[in-house]
């Protein structure tokens, strides 16, 4: 089972501490962070599967930080705050929050409202990718989210199955960081499709998966440029990807 890794945001010092303690004990990988460079130090460093984010940090909006984070990346936030009131919450609903929870707050109540939204992100595949009508640009390739169609970097279109566009979704949708075959399992939703096999089993079908896609979008499957193994990890889509409005 992969743990989960959660990076907290507050500029103060002891509520960060305390969080990422409790978070710690209760399971979870944790990260502290105090401003907005500290974020985008995290989340260019590795993977992060979601974000606590307190609305008021210092001279910088956390609000603000949440609109500009939920422009270019998926991961769920949810904004911590003293202010309570209904236009405040729907502030930050309204620039893509997940979860908006009050000041003071019990901590097992946060631990619950962290854990439904990281099931509900599980259990979604399209909250990874939920950008789908965007155009991707990869290695001389381009998927087009909206007519669903991708376009090698000699201009003819390969069809891909729905499996396989699924699979090259998740992999857009996270470039430069490696994958477990359980995460991308449940990213694609296989264990509930398939009837809760084994882990072991989904695996199979994850290396069956990229065989197939590797057969469609690299020069040599064999020696794959794009899409590589990571010895005792998974799989990593090694080039970088440029987004833009289909």
């Amino acid at each position: 089972m992969t743990i989960a890794r959660l990076l907290v945001v507050d500029d103060d010092t002891d509520m960060r501490d305390m969080l990422t303690d409790f978070l710690r004990r209760s399971g979870f990988f944790v990260l502290p962070a105090a401003t907005r460079s500290e974020i985008r130090a995290h989340l260019t460093a590795g993977r992060i599967d979601l974000i606590l984010l307190d609305v008021m940090l210092g001279d910088e909006s956390g609000v603000e930080i949440c609109a500009e984070l939920r422009r270019e990346h998926e991961m769920p936030i949810i904004l911590v705050s003293a202010l309570s009131a209904d236009h405040q919450r729907m502030a930050g609903y309204e620039v893509g929050a997940d979860d908006y929870i009050a000041k003071p707050f019990n901590p097992r109540l946060l631990l619950a409202r962290v854990r439904a939204v990281l099931g509900r992100a599980r259990r979604t595949p399209s909250l990874v990718y939920r950008r789908s009508t965007e155009r991707y640009r990869f290695g001389g390739w381009l998927y087009d989210g909206k007519r669903d169609e991708v376009t090698s970097p000699a201009g003819f279109q390969v069809t891909l199955s729905r499996r396989e566009t699924q699979l090259l979704k998740v992999l857009l949708a996270n470039p430069h960081i490696p994958l477990t075959r359980e995460e991308i399992a449940a990213s694609l939703d296989m264990h509930a499709e398939d009837g809760a096999e084994e882990a072991e089993t989904s695996g199979r079908a994850i290396d069956v998966l990229v065989g197939r896609l590797r057969s469609k979008i690299e020069r040599d499957p064999k020696v794959p440029d794009l899409l590589k193994t990571l010895r005792g990890t998974g799989y990593v889509l090694a080039t970088d990807v440029t987004a833009e409005e289909a």
